[in-house]
């Protein structure tokens, strides 16, 4: 992990670096060109607001934009199980969009479907590009919290289905206080991640913005 002068500053993620706990984070974060960043935490936990805040640095794919844009067309009568499927296709057809275009893109995931990171880590690296992870460990009470503050509720067994998939992958992963930066290596549950940063609910807000070209 490379740094100038260690937390508040610009941090090159490489390996496993692990911010939670520690009360400071870097203020950047810096990837290399063309990277495939993909932000993962529980519905409500903060991806979307983190995505807002790093949209300048490249194209963000979320599957909420694919869901609005179905919703705006639909009759509003029509529940979203109706038109799901197409939803989560157009999902899918803009992922595949940004991998191919070849600039910075950032990724909004649940983190629960490891199928999906693999997926877009072999496309990546197909084209000489990297694939790396933003994990967001907030617990289910904040998130929670957080549906309740925007407004939007995701339905109980859809949210206990990430969580359980969430939780899975955070097992895999050293507890938080471990040190958070020594070269340490991604485990193997995440090795198709170049790097993966650990944030927790203060260290998400003290990131304030992405680079790629580094």
């Amino acid at each position: 992990m490379g740094t100038d002068g260690g937390m508040g500053g610009t941090t090159a993620p490489r390996g496993l670096v692990d911010l939670r706990g520690r009360g400071r984070a870097p203020e950047v974060l810096a990837y290399p060109p063309g990277a495939v960043v993909v932000v993962s935490g529980l519905p409500g936990s903060g991806k979307s607001t983190l995505l807002r805040r790093w949209s300048g640095a490249g194209r963000v794919v979320d599957p909420r934009d694919s869901h609005v844009a179905w919703a705006s067309v639909m009759p509003g009568f029509l529940p979203y199980a109706v038109y799901r499927p197409g939803a989560r296709l157009a999902h899918a057809r803009r992922l595949r969009a940004g991998v191919r275009a070849g600039g910075p893109l950032l990724v909004h995931d649940c983190g629960s479907r490891a199928w999906l990171r693999r997926l877009l880590a072999r496309s990546a690296g197909r084209r000489g590009r990297e694939l790396h992870l933003v994990l967001l460990d907030v617990g289910p009470a904040e998130a929670l919290a957080g549906q309740r503050a925007r407004g939007r509720r995701t339905r109980p067994r859809v949210f206990v289905r990430h969580h359980r998939g969430l939780s899975r992958l955070l097992s895999a992963l050293p507890a938080p206080g471990a040190p958070a930066c020594g070269g340490r290596p991604v485990p193997r549950a995440l090795a198709e991640a170049a790097s993966v940063v650990l944030l927790d609910r203060t260290t998400r807000e003290q990131v304030r913005a992405v680079t790629f070209g580094a």
